[in-house]
Formats: structure tokens, C-alpha cells, sequence
């Protein structure tokens, strides 16, 4: 068994044992709160040995997660057969495939809303976490009967599904470095009518503990682990990303000249993927100085910010880089660690901090309509590719929200610019601003019929402008002086051509 002494105080050491010994604590229709936000800072000993023993039984349980994870769970589960229920938010394609086949029930929440959620009794089967398996790298001693888990590279919701939970699992991952520690920053909020205001004013306020207490008596296992995270490479920075980031920086310049952001700007969130690393990438070659974020996920562009100077303090709930990254975070730990801030998802992606500091928000988008709703989640409208994630948290409650999609996709069978979007995430009330590589749609305060011209011209691609432009003044003939005019009977041809002859293209 992997030795784990030094990284384990004396109180827990009788607690010691293999996953498979572990798995005996989990009964069939447990609800599972686990560890992780991206495929960081997730159990992956327990999952593995859970799905090698029950394979092809007719054992189930529920898994509730911080965000995606990785394939220890969210492919190892799935394809034993053994994940009933699924919340909330996913990246893996064996597990996206079993949802869209009704194989595993998954339901979409806000990621600010899961834990509260748990808490307040709202789940499926209407009760709390019966098992809480969190990765740490290493346990302290706090004395009173309780102990500290210092989390790895993610906080999701396991501050919370650890308080509440009835049973704790406790991996020891050796392949975490025990400088992690420090990092983080764990703080639960009182639930109704108790709840105070969560006391952040800026992106490097501390409001918690750097560990997540917990009572011993809790701990049935403590399971020694040297699974590393499945951190994905980012893709290459790609033409149209660029001018993406270009385009950005471009108007953050002129919303700086005329007196609606400082000359460091304000908070950054910037959503997950390589579209969203390569827009941040572009604040490194920009000016701006003196940075600060404030979000979910922290990848190689903000370290790059680090680098170049550029950065004061990265806030967020994991940490997500590259491959590469992740090596070079690891051989620099004591440089990077002040610079970064872990913290429970419901307080990295609260609405009401967002709100306070005016974080300035930027996510990514399946497609975009010609009025400026936006859908983040579903292809054609019918099938799910990862879940709204924490976009909604901030979309609402920014200081300014900004929205990127490249103009074509498919290599230009699909346009992501259509007439009236297949599923909307993200109501055109909630968008201020979309980017994509050929330009900026300002969109505030506009009424919806000045949004459609804005949005067709600077956004959609010339290939399919004329079919949007004949659709809107088409639209606007029929409908007369209606504040939305749309073709119902014409609405979703696009999508209808798309799924019949694999174009949006006539």
C-alpha cells in the first residue's frame, strides 16, 4: 500500500485502508457528494474500485460533484453501470453519450446553487449526501476531536458536502504536493433565514479557513492514492481566437477612454475551454496591467498573466491547466501559490460577490439569435453537450457581460449566428456584449430590433448574413410594429436544414 504516514496525523491513522475495503461504506441508492471541478481535485481510487465490483449489477448511486471530473468517474461509472443520477455540469463524452441515450438521468443547475441545493433538502430523493469522498493531500490534526483536510487543486462543493454529510471517504493523493496547502480558502455560507452577507469586497479577500474542517468521528476511510488528475492540453490558439482577443481588448481600450471601466478594468471571470484561455490569452499581449480575477477556473492563460506581470491575484474553485502548465505550477509552487486563491463554488461563482466587486463576465456560446439570446448547452436544441455550468452565475450579476462564439462552426455548415436559438441558457437581457473574430456587437441598452442588424453584421459570417437579413426584414414586413418580430412557421430552418442535409447553408 502507498505509504501516506507522513502526510496523515496520528488521529486518522487507524483508519487507513485499501479503496476496495473502502467501497464497503457505500450502499446501493447512496447519494455521492465527491471532490472536484474539472477533472481536478477528484477521488479516483474509491470510483475505480466502486465500478470494478458492482459491474454489470444492478447497484446504482447518485453522484453530485462540483463540476465535470474525470474518467475515474465520469467514464469508469458510466460504463459499469452503476451512475443513476448525475449533477451538475459534465465535459466526458462516454457520460454525455449515456445522457443524451436516457441512460443516466442528469438534471442542469447553476453551479452557485448546487451546494445551497443539497443543504436545503431540494435534490431528486429529497435528502442529503450519504457518502462525502473528497481528495486531499494531507489531514492535520485541529484537536476537539476534528481534523483538517487540505484540499488539492480543486474546492467544488466539498466543504459542503463534507459538513453535511453522513459518512467521509478520504483519498490521500501522493501525486498532490502537500504545498498546496495554504491555498485555499474554505468558507460555507448559513442557509435561510440565517444567512449573512459573504464578507469579499475584492478578488484577494480571505474569508475562511485554508483547511476543511471535519469531525473524525465522520471519517470511515482513509484511502492512500497516486492516481494523478486527467488535466486536458488546450487547443492552439487558432486565427479566429485571436482576433477574438484582439476584438476584446479593442473594446475593453474604449470602454477605458470613456470612463466605464478603470484603466486596470475589474474583475475577470472567463468561462472554461480553449476559447476562453485563448481570450484571456489576448489580455497578455494587451497594456492592462494590475489584473484580478475572480472565477471558476484558473488555466495557463492566467498563469501566463503571472509571467508576464500582469496579474495581481487569480480567484477561483480549481485549478485547470494544461498538461504543460500543470508541470510547470508544480516545479514553481512557491511562486504561484500567492497569486491564487481556491474556494467553494457557491462563493467563486456567488452572484451576490460578482455583483459587489462588478465582475466583468465572459463565456462561450453554442449559438447566438438575432435578438441576443443565448444557448451554452444543447446542439439543435435537443441534445446536451456539457451544461450552463457557472455562466448563468455571472451573466445576471456582471458588471458587464460578454459573450464569444466563432461565426461558423462545422467548418461552415453550421452558423452561430441564427434567427432564433434552439434553447436559450442565457435570455438577451442578460447579454451586454458579443464577440466574435470578426467584431464586437455592443448591445446595451438597445431595443431588440437595433440588436438584429448589430448582431448580423459584426458577429455572423458573410456566408450566411444575406439569409439572416432577408429572414429579419422578412420578419419585420409580417409582424409590423412587434417589439420581437419573428417568422414562427421560418424560426428554426436552420436547424432543420442542419439535422436533414447536414448544412445551414440552402
Amino acid at each position: 500500500m502507498i505509504d501516506i504516514k507522513d502526510r496523515i496525523c496520528d488521529a486518522v491513522a487507524g483508519k487507513v485502508m485499501s479503496a476496495e475495503a473502502a467501497t464497503d461504506f457505500i450502499h446501493n441508492g447512496d447519494n455521492l457528494g465527491v471532490s472536484g471541478f474539472t477533472p481536478s481535485g477528484y477521488p479516483k481510487a474509491v470510483p475505480l474500485a466502486l465500478s470494478e465490483r458492482y459491474k454489470g449489477t444492478d447497484f446504482k448511486v447518485n453522484v453530485w460533484t462540483g463540476a465535470s471530473v474525470g474518467p475515474e468517474i465520469d467514464q469508469a461509472m458510466v460504463e459499469a453501470g452503476i451512475m443513476d443520477r448525475r449533477l451538475p455540469y459534465q465535459t466526458n463524452g462516454t457520460l454525455r453519450k449515456a445522457i443524451n441515450e436516457g441512460k443516466v438521468k442528469y438534471a442542469d443547475i447553476h453551479l452557485s446553487h448546487m451546494a445551497q441545493m443539497v443543504r436545503y433538502g431540494f435534490m431528486a430523493n429529497r435528502k442529503g449526501v450519504d457518502v462525502a469522498i473528497v481528495e486531499v493531500c494531507k489531514i492535520n490534526d485541529l484537536g476537539d476531536g476534528k481534523v483538517g483536510l487540505i484540499p488539492t487543486t480543486s474546492m467544488g462543493n466539498s466543504s459542503s458536502y463534507v459538513a453535511g454529510a453522513k459518512k467521509v471517504i478520504v483519498e490521500v493523493n501522493t501525486s498532490q504536493p502537500v504545498g498546496l496547502e495554504g491555498m485555499h480558502d474554505s468558507y460555507v455560507p448559513l442557509d435561510p433565514p440565517y444567512r449573512k452577507p459573504i464578507p469579499i469586497e475584492r478578488p484577494e479577500d480571505r474569508i475562511g479557513t485554508p483547511y476543511i474542517p471535519c469531525e473524525l468521528d465522520k471519517i470511515v476511510a482513509v484511502v492512500p492514492c497516486d492516481i494523478t488528475d486527467k488535466v486536458r492540453p488546450l487547443g492552439e490558439i487558432d486565427e479566429d481566437a485571436k482576433h477574438m482577443g484582439e476584438n476584446l481588448v479593442a473594446f475593453f481600450k474604449k470602454e477605458v477612454a470613456e470612463g466605464r471601466l478603470p484603466k486596470n478594468l475589474l474583475p475577470l471571470q472567463s468561462g472554461v475551454g480553449s476559447v476562453a484561455n485563448a481570450v484571456i490569452n489576448g489580455l497578455v499581449n494587451s497594456d492592462f496591467e494590475d489584473l484580478t480575477v475572480y472565477t471558476e477556473v484558473i488555466q495557463d492563460g492566467m498563469f501566463d498573466l503571472i509571467d508576464a506581470g500582469k496579474l495581481r491575484v487569480a480567484s477561483g474553485t480549481a485549478l485547470t491547466p494544461s498538461p504543460e502548465c500543470q508541470k510547470k505550477f508544480y516545479e514553481n509552487l512557491d511562486h504561484y501559490k500567492p497569486y491564487l486563491i481556491l474556494r467553494p463554488q457557491e462563493i467563486s461563482n456567488s452572484p451576490e460577490v460578482a455583483r459587489r466587486i462588478g465582475v466583468i463576465a465572459m463565456n462561450t456560446a453554442i449559438e447566438v439569435d438575432i435578438y441576443g439570446n443565448v444557448n451554452s448547452t444543447h446542439i439543435c436544441g435537443t441534445k446536451l453537450m456539457n451544461g450552463v455550468g457557472g455562466s448563468g452565475d455571472f451573466a445576471r450579476n456582471g458588471y458587464l457581460t460578454v459573450f464569444f462564439a466563432n461565426s461558423l462552426a462545422k467548418g461552415g455548415k453550421i452558423s452561430s449566428v441564427v434567427p432564433f436559438c434552439s434553447h436559450i441558457d442565457h435570455a438577451t437581457l442578460d447579454v451586454d456584449v458579443i464577440v466574435s473574430e470578426r467584431g464586437v456587437a455592443d448591445l446595451r441598452g438597445l431595443t431588440p430590433k437595433e440588436k438584429a442588424p448589430i448582431i448580423i453584421d459584426q458577429i455572423a459570417n458573410p456566408k450566411y448574413q444575406p439569409m439572416l437579413l432577408d429572414y429579419f426584414h422578412r420578419a419585420c414586413e409580417a409582424c409590423g410594429n412587434s417589439q420581437t418580430p419573428h417568422l414562427l412557421e421560418e424560426a428554426f430552418d436552420f436547424h432543420n436544414r442542419f439535422n436533414k442535409t447536414g448544412t445551414m447553408e440552402k
